[in-house]
């Protein structure tokens, strides 16, 4: 059976319009992008065909555009049009952290950095450098491969810091073992970071561990 088939209330779009895109599953989210199925599937089927070869939204943005074809009904076309959408959304979470004040939406920070680390398939420790009113004026990837003290180097932060004339920082690095919780290793990181940019009157609002979807915040935890 095909979406037109469906009772009018059922079918994604119309969903949509009359009880807002918060009310769609992940699976019609993605069929109202994909617009059409594939022979014998619906654009539901084939969503969820998606949902279920790379676990989750997160996945397909990150799968390879090799990996996204081996499912049946997607191509180059959707691969890329895939990572014009992700792309979009990431820009559009910066947009909205450089023009607000971040700790007054301290999800919006998760949502992004969830999507820039949530599925990197190596460690990366990233920057936000606010200004004094907690508004983002740049973020850097400052350091890749495993993240030890011996391998982030606090002088260069403070160097960017500086650079920015930031009035603090927001750090978050990802785990790609998919697990959450902070190491003995990352709260040294941490105190020695923080002990660095003191020295410049750099405050260090907060640092995020990124596994997948989840996020965990050093601050919450008083670990800062």
């Amino acid at each position: 059976m095909s979406i037109t088939d469906w009772p009018t209330d059922e079918r994604p779009r119309e969903k949509l319009m009359q009880k807002g895109v918060e009310a769609l599953s992940d699976a019609e989210l993605l069929a109202i992008f994909l617009r059409v199925g594939v022979v014998g599937k619906s654009a539901v089927d084939l969503a969820r065909d998606l949902l279920s070869t790379f676990g989750s939204l997160n996945g397909i943005f990150s799968a390879s555009a090799n990996q996204i074809e081996t499912v049946h009904g997607m191509g180059i076309s959707k691969y890329c049009q895939l990572q014009a959408i992700f792309e979009m959304s990431r820009r559009a979470l910066i947009e909205e952290m450089k023009q607000k004040n971040v700790l007054s939406s301290p999800k919006k920070v998760r949502d992004y950095l969830s999507l820039k680390l949530g599925n990197e398939p190596r460690e990366i420790f990233m920057v936000l450098f606010l200004d004094s009113q907690n508004r983002v004026q740049a973020q850097e990837n400052l350091f890749e491969g495993t993240l030890t003290q011996a391998s982030v180097y606090p002088r260069e932060i403070v160097k960017r810091a500086l650079h920015y004339n930031a009035a603090s920082v927001i750090f978050a690095h990802n785990h790609p073992s998919g697990i959450v919780e902070p190491s003995r290793a990352d709260e040294t990181l941490t105190k020695a970071l923080k002990s660095a940019l003191d020295l410049v009157d750099v405050r260090v609002l907060d640092h995020f561990i990124v596994a997948g979807n989840e996020t965990m915040s050093f601050a919450e935890r008083g670990l800062l």
